[in-house]
């Protein structure tokens, strides 16, 4: 008890001043604070906490990309419809009559096309390609970089295997970009300097005002009978999106057909700009074939998931395996383990799992089917790849 007219603000605490009912020193003292302050804690939760934390941010690690995928729809509203054309086409209809269907004019002769793209290494897309568009394409147009988006150095691909597209000697124009190799910048930067440098090229190949020019992706590969109609056609949109049937791996795994990046343009001189993104609202329904990550060897695989513009998909080591891309594409399934890319649950949910298999090869580039045994590893029923 304080002396009689003393003033002490300093609390009391039988189990903080002693042990045992004897003095305390400091030291004591302080321990005794402490399992005063944990008096009553269940240290169960204590090792909750300990276990647990670590655990949900590893899962948050491991898996935060597809809860940001799923919940899309509530932080990004999707982008304007597409005003679709209808796509009419038979092998026995007139030209004339085709033009007519679409609300068009047939012209007294068909205007030139310019097939222009960005290569890295899709050999045999590009063959598919060139096949397909060459009784179409007054010019192909083809630039290639000792560098990927990425900054990585690679082999000039075309250049080494140009023996394989002498049937398009004549009417091409290559050209090389040498890579900035910038590390630790935006891949996309380095993609939109070697398309600045492809539109100067595509200059180089004296491209006229009215001529079409195709602006895709390699393996974005419009159908011959597409190109053949608005060459010949008059009053066709400037510009005009193509609607491409979108497949994974090979034509056995078909998974929508909301691809629309390719464009076609009619050519203005000092306007035109090669670009890979929305120019228009207009659509033509049913204008091809898109098939992304379609190669032969599982080398090619890994070497385009480190070499693209959306390289940050690597999450893990482990994606690269080789015997881990093979499984995945026999069964389907998405090589950076990601959710579907799309705005409303219905859709993302609709999605989820493998890409069901299909059986049909009909409607496909025709140099796939009259070389299939070249090609077969782009059959349905064909997953197993080479190892390279």
């Amino acid at each position: 008890m304080p002396e009689a007219g003393r003033y002490t603000h300093k609390k009391d605490d039988g189990i903080c001043n002693s042990v045992c009912g004897e003095p305390t020193s400091k030291a004591v003292m302080a321990m005794s604070r402490l399992k005063c302050a944990l008096r009553g804690f269940d240290f169960r939760v204590l090792l909750a906490l300990l276990i647990g934390v670590p655990l949900v941010m590893l899962m948050i690690y491991a898996h935060g990309q597809k809860v940001t995928y799923f919940l899309r729809p509530i932080w990004e509203s999707p982008p304007e419809p597409f005003k679709i054309i209808p796509h009419y086409y038979n092998e026995n209809v007139t030209m004339e009559n085709l033009c007519k269907l679409h609300g068009w004019k047939v012209r007294e002769t068909p205007r030139r096309v310019f097939d222009a793209v960005l290569f890295s290494n899709e050999l045999d897309i590009l063959e598919l390609r060139w096949n397909e568009l060459s009784p179409y394409v007054s010019e192909f147009v083809l630039l290639e970089s000792n560098s990927t988006f990425t900054g990585v150095v690679k082999p000039l691909y075309f250049k080494e295997n140009r023996h394989r597209f002498r049937f398009a000697e004549s009417r091409l124009t290559y050209g090389t970009y040498g890579g900035r190799f910038m590390k630790g910048e935006n891949p996309f930067v380095e993609e939109s300097f070697q398309r600045v440098a492809l539109d100067q090229l595509i200059r180089i190949a004296r491209i006229e005002n009215d001529d079409i020019l195709i602006m895709s992706d390699v393996d974005e590969i419009p159908s011959g009978h597409t190109i053949n109609l608005l060459r010949w056609c008059d009053d066709t949109p400037k510009i005009l999106h193509l609607q491409l049937r979108n497949y994974l791996y090979s034509f056995e795994f078909f998974l929508d057909d909301k691809s629309w990046r390719a464009s076609i343009h009619r050519y203005v001189s000092g306007k035109t700009r090669y670009a890979h993104f929305r120019q228009t609202d207009q659509l033509l329904a049913d204008s091809g074939w898109h098939c992304s990550f379609c190669f032969r060897h599982i080398s090619d695989f890994a070497f385009k998931m480190k070499a693209y513009s959306h390289v940050d998909r690597i999450r893990f080591k482990y994606f690269l395996n080789p015997e881990r891309i093979q499984d995945v594409i026999c069964r389907g399934a998405d090589l950076f383990d990601m959710l579907p890319e799309e705005y409303t649950f219905q859709e993302i949910i609709a999605k989820l799992g493998n890409i069901p298999s299909t059986f049909s090869a009909v409607h496909l580039p025709s140099y796939l089917l009259q070389n299939f045994d070249r090609y077969r590893y782009l059959l349905p029923g064909n997953c197993r790849r080479e190892s390279g």
